[in-house]
This record gives C-alpha cells, sequence and structure tokens, in this order.
C-alpha cells in the first residue's frame, strides 16, 4: 500500500471533519453540519499561514484516507531545542488495522527529524486504551501526566 502525504487544503476540511468525528468522542466534540462551521475554515487558515504548524492529508489511491497536525515547538529546555507535538491524528474508518497508523508515524517522525526535533511528543485520551496501546507498541512511552483545562467561551485577542 503506497501512502502519499502532502499539505491539506481548503477543498479537503469537511472529509477532514468528517473524519474527527468518526468515533465517539470526535462525535460529541465536531459539528458536522452542512454548511460547514466556520470556524473550521478559520482555525484551517491560522495553521496555513503558521510556519510552525503542519496539517497533513495521507492518500491511498487517490483517496483520503488519514490525516495528522505536526506542531513545532522551540523550547529553552534540553539545551534549547525543538519538539514535534502530534496531534489530530485519525485514519478512515474503513482503513483501520492495516499498518497505515504505523506507517503515518514513521513519517511525521522523520519529519520531525528533518526539522531538528529533539523529541516527538504526543496525547492521547485516556478513554481510548487501542490508541494507548498502539502508541506504546511503536515506541512512545507514557513519561509524563499530562493536563487539560477546557476554556469556554474564549475569544482570540489578536
Amino acid at each position: 500500500m503506497k501512502l502519499e502525504y502532502r499539505k491539506a487544503e481548503t477543498g479537503d476540511i469537511s472529509t477532514l471533519v468528517h473524519m474527527l468525528a468518526d468515533d465517539e468522542l470526535g462525535a460529541t466534540r465536531e459539528d458536522t453540519s452542512e454548511p460547514l462551521n466556520p470556524s473550521y475554515v478559520d482555525v484551517f487558515h491560522e495553521i496555513e499561514r503558521d510556519a510552525n504548524n503542519e496539517l497533513t492529508v495521507v492518500e491511498c489511491e487517490g483517496a483520503l484516507v488519514g490525516m495528522l497536525q505536526l506542531t513545532f515547538i522551540p523550547y529553552l529546555t534540553h539545551t534549547g531545542s525543538w519538539r514535534c507535538l502530534i496531534e489530530g491524528v485519525r485514519i478512515a474508518s474503513g482503513q483501520r488495522g492495516k499498518g497505515l497508523g504505523t506507517e503515518m508515524f514513521r513519517w511525521a517522525i522523520a519529519r520531525a527529524k528533518a526539522r531538528g526535533c529533539s523529541i516527538v511528543q504526543l496525547t492521547s485520551d485516556k478513554q481510548r486504551p487501542e490508541a494507548l496501546r498502539f502508541y506504546e507498541s511503536i515506541g512512545f512511552s507514557a513519561t509524563h501526566e499530562g493536563f487539560k483545562l477546557k476554556v469556554t467561551d474564549s475569544k482570540p485577542t489578536r
């Protein structure tokens, strides 16, 4: 199976939102109504403008089968280094269990190395035990405890 990686395009947004919504957790937090919620388009363009963010889609035989977002973050720690944060990883439901995730992560880690990152990190919801097992199977370690605070009704101050 030959995977092709490319930068996400505006025309992909609706498909990506549906992919994000295609599991128990995503179904409760994504808005798949049509017309598409304009917040998705606004944030897509913010990601597109940010040189340290890459929203990547994965295609196989012309079909969009996966997605992930890479965020490159400079840190003073670790002797002033860069990290790559991998988020928003999804594989189309009909394509799961075929090894695409492993291939996507190989690609993402190679991309992080090419950008000079010394650490690749990710978060995964504790309600996704299969995902947690998968990340450990490809070499990630749960070395830290993560915390999140949901802030509602916040508006950007830019």
